[in-house]
């Protein structure tokens, strides 16, 4: 259920793995490939588009990263990925970019993926799904359904009287552009100021992703205002050029138990959402659809899976959280905002601490076996 990254990704590990499945999702084939999304895909998430031989182009275009850039009080330190975790590293490859990859796949595999279906029933007891494609109603029955359907899918839902949220709201947003510019840095900028966080990001050479903490409820800014804003946070003149897309994203972390009921397992945003601050959504979907199809045919991997991906996934949640309150402005206490500076003076003099973040940002390994 669902054609985004992680139900394209469980497609084409069941299909390696001569495991039959349907694909259904809800939006038309266009809209899946254009919706801009996360860029930073973990050394985990590249090597497992390797395994899966869909690798070529995103190695062909996508942007290596070694380390990052922390920036605060108008000064700028490197922590360095690759030195700190023994190579790995990071990619600025669009979400898009993985999906159009795995969706060319799929179709050359001949194997089902179905856009606009809609009226979609999952019946967790059973393994029944029934839906509407084409104006027909359909009927699927299953061994196993994924709900890989995103947080405003049908699947938490069909389940949610056996399950227990955990969420924090933010209450800030991300005022995210993207501009026809060069990359004001090599690398990604994370800058915490008096007046707000702001992220330097791009998705090429030619092409910048630009982020400004804002009030969660804003419209966005004019063109001027925004990168004047982002001059100010950053202590320096970024690069500009024609902005042709904006817009703000709520912030929350989500988390539900358990991520499995019957026949029905949730992967991905059905089951937990991360603040973007530490890059880990798209990544931590791909990790779980990694189990979850290392465990079918294993009944007691299967049984085990929602406590196995929850290990990473509450990791996952800490590193998210951690970076987002040390990053940005919580509040108008003025105290917590001497705690932040230390935090950050800490991070970038510590070898063990700038580790820490290193290879929790690298991304941990999947777990599969």
């Amino acid at each position: 259920m669902g054609g985004g990254p992680a139900g394209l990704m469980l497609g084409r590990l069941l299909e390696l793995r001569g495991i039959d499945s349907v694909i259904l999702e809800a939006r038309d084939r266009d809209y899946v490939q254009q919706r801009v999304r996360a860029g930073v895909l973990e050394q985990a998430t590249m090597d497992l588009m390797d395994e899966v031989g869909l690798g070529a182009r995103m190695h062909r275009e996508g942007l290596v990263h070694e380390g990052v850039e922390l920036r605060f009080d108008g000064e700028g330190h490197r922590i360095a990925l690759s030195d700190l975790t023994g190579g790995r590293a990071i990619t600025i490859y669009g979400q898009q970019e993985v999906v159009k990859d795995l969706i060319e796949a799929r179709l050359a595999s001949g194997l089902p993926l179905h856009f606009e279906v809609s009226d979609v029933r999952p019946d967790p007891e059973t393994g029944v799904v029934t839906y509407t494609h084409a104006g027909e109603p359909h009927t699927l029955e299953a061994d196993l359904i994924a709900g890989c359907d995103g947080f405003h899918g049908v699947c938490r839902s069909a389940i949610e009287e056996v399950l227990t949220v955990y969420e924090r709201v933010y209450p800030f947003g991300w005022m995210g552009i993207l501009a026809e510019c060069a990359p004001s840095s090599e690398e990604l900028i994370y800058a915490h100021h008096e007046r707000g966080f702001a992220l330097a990001s791009m998705r090429s050479h030619a092409i910048t992703r630009m982020y400004l903490q804002c009030e969660p409820d804003a419209e966005p800014w004019e063109d001027d205002a925004i990168w004047a804003e982002l001059d100010r946070r950053f202590g320096m003149a970024v690069n500009r050029g024609p902005i042709f897309e904006k817009g703000v994203t709520p912030m929350r972390s989500f988390v539900v138990e358990p991520m499995q009921h019957g026949r029905l397992y949730l992967a991905g945003d059905a089951a937990h959402i991360v603040p973007p601050t530490g890059a880990k959504g798209l990544n931590t979907a791909m990790a779980d659809v990694a189990l979850l199809a290392s465990s079918i045919g294993d009944d007691a991997k299967l049984a085990a899976y929602t406590q196995r991906a929850l290990e990473r996934v509450w990791r996952v949640q800490h590193f998210s959280w951690w970076m987002t309150s040390m990053l940005h402005r919580m509040s108008d206490d003025p105290f917590e905002t001497q705690i932040q500076r230390s935090q950050l003076r800490y991070t970038v003099s510590s070898t063990a601490q700038a580790t820490a973040l290193a290879e929790n940002y690298v991304g941990l390994p999947f777990i599969t076996a």
